[in-house]
């Protein structure tokens, strides 16, 4: 029994050292995360997952599983959470948004204690009262775990969740220690840590138990982890816990409706008179550097070459220069293109025709570009095409950084046409855009530099502006991580294929 094991230690008390040749199984809620509820990740991939309606019964049912927590049984309680979780959807889009969502969540609560342990061993194993499919492929990628044993899931013939768990039923107690006596048999793990009572089953039969103490620690810094979080889905910009959720779905009416006066106000106005606008709308845009005047009459067109936050990145930088900007993008709907107020032409990836465009438009006048093809949420910066470098030399580099504190106004999975929307959804939005000077000729290629010297070149220079990290990644690189496609949409041809 639970009541007869012997008492551990704290997890303090445990040595990292010679750990490389032994196992560990730990709990995750409470002991490799700080948290010790699991509400939060239950709520966001219900509302990813699922639909608004789903997680606002979820956040509904709160009350009532929280007394059945305490008074009628744990294993009931979860039980109702993953019937209203899992029910009806279909496990393959479970598992896109249980890649693309949780791992950002879950790497921002990893206890900075228990991964100091975690990590030292050789073989490691998470043994957690949450569903498997849940937590194994942040298990996995990200804590190095060799495996998850969970709480597994029913599935119908249709490949659908029925929200009913397979026997044994939730892992908690004496089913932790079943689960965990039936996959080592005779060769037990080293060390077993675990932070509360239905813990104490599954420390009990490792050679050694520690305890995670009840005390308030800060986070693991995510850089620490295996694997760096840098593509990542979700509308919601915080950890939905009940009284965050609660206050989100209080302020989404309010925000929708401030949404649409922010952008439908803005639409006709001149550049010069937005800015003003955005500061009464509660729009909080910061201006560094000075940007070249616009070209004489006959001369071509300045191209701003930015990195890519939000779909707004080209509407922010105009009113922030204060005059009319064409841009170019890699999809853009006919929706967005009506609510534009600057031109916007999307890219083909057919290299002549979009460099034709691109020629053309700079004829015009000045021009935006974004040319890692694709927004980035971290602090990172993806790939530059080296497309712009060929067809100016007249670069000027931005550097573009948003803050957002409820909504993210970026998707790869949801209705992009909504983007625009969520991002004044919030309460203050704000921008941030550096104009850096421009590129001498001398490191263009007029002045005998490569197109792909002068891509890498202007990343960098945008990446030290903003204190972020170049990679090598690709929009084919986010779209495959997070929706298992290429990033392109269908031509109409083939959709009508389907």
């Amino acid at each position: 029994m639970a009541s007869q094991a012997p008492p551990f230690l704290p997890i303090s008390k445990c040595r990292s050292e010679g750990r490389s040749n032994q196992t560990v199984a730990a709990d995750l809620d409470g002991t490799l995360l700080i948290s010790k509820s699991a509400f939060p990740y239950f709520m966001l991939v219900a509302l990813e997952a699922g639909s608004l309606t789903r997680a606002f019964i979820l956040l509904l049912s709160v009350p009532l599983v929280y007394l059945t927590y305490l008074f009628v049984s744990e294993p009931f309680a979860i039980k109702t959470f993953v019937f209203i979780f899992f029910a009806g959807l279909k496990i393959r889009d479970i598992d896109l948004v249980l890649r693309s969502v949780l791992p950002r969540l879950y790497a921002g609560h990893v206890h900075p204690g228990t991964w100091r342990v975690f990590n030292s061993f050789g073989r490691r194993y998470i043994v957690t009262a949450n569903p498997r499919i849940m937590v194994e492929y942040f298990a996995k990628n990200f804590l190095g775990a060799d495996k998850v044993l969970g709480t597994e899931l029913e599935v119908s013939e249709s490949g659908r969740a029925t929200g009913f768990v397979k026997r044994p039923g939730v892992l908690v107690s004496e089913h932790k220690r079943a689960v965990l006596v039936n996959e080592f048999v005779d060769e037990l793990p080293d060390v077993g840590l675990g932070d509360r009572e239905n813990d104490l089953e599954l420390m009990s039969v490792c050679k050694e138990g520690y305890l995670v103490p009840r005390t308030r620690v800060e986070p693991l810094l995510r850089k620490k982890l295996l694997t760096a979080v840098i593509f990542h889905e979700g509308r919601l910009v915080q950890r939905p816990t009940p009284l965050v959720a609660l206050l989100t779905f209080l302020w989404l009416p309010i925000g929708f409706s401030l949404s649409l006066i922010r952008i439908h106000h803005n639409i006709p106005l001149p550049e010069r008179i937005v800015r003003y606008t955005y500061k009464i709308l509660g729009i909080k845009l910061i201006v560094k550097g000075t940007p070249p005047p616009k070209p004489s009459a006959g001369q071509p067109g300045l191209l701003f070459v930015c990195n890519h936050r939000t779909v707004l990145d080209p509407v922010v930088t105009a009113v922030a220069l204060g005059r009319k900007i064409s841009c170019v993008t890699y999809s853009i709907s006919k929706f967005s293109k009506l609510i534009s107020p600057n031109k916007a032409v999307a890219l083909s990836r057919e290299r002549e025709k979009d460099a034709a465009n691109i020629k053309r438009l700079l004829e015009e006048g000045d021009l935006v570009i974004c040319p890692e093809g694709t927004t980035c949420r971290e602090p990172f910066l993806l790939g530059f095409s080296a497309l712009f470098a060929e067809l100016s030399d007249r670069i000027v580099p931005v550097a573009i950084n948003t803050k957002q504190s409820v909504f993210c106004g970026t998707t790869v999975r949801g209705h992009k046409l909504l983007d625009p929307y969520f991002v004044f959804m919030n309460p203050m939005p704000i921008y941030k855009i550096t104009s850096l000077n421009q590129l001498p000729t001398e490191l263009t290629c007029k002045g005998g530099k490569s197109a792909i010297e002068v891509a890498n070149y202007t990343q960098r220079v945008l990446a030290g502006t903003l204190g972020f990290e170049c990679t090598s990644l690709t929009r084919k690189d986010k779209y495959a991580a997070m929706a298992g496609t290429d990033g392109r949409a269908p031509a109409k041809k083939e959709k009508d294929q389907k």
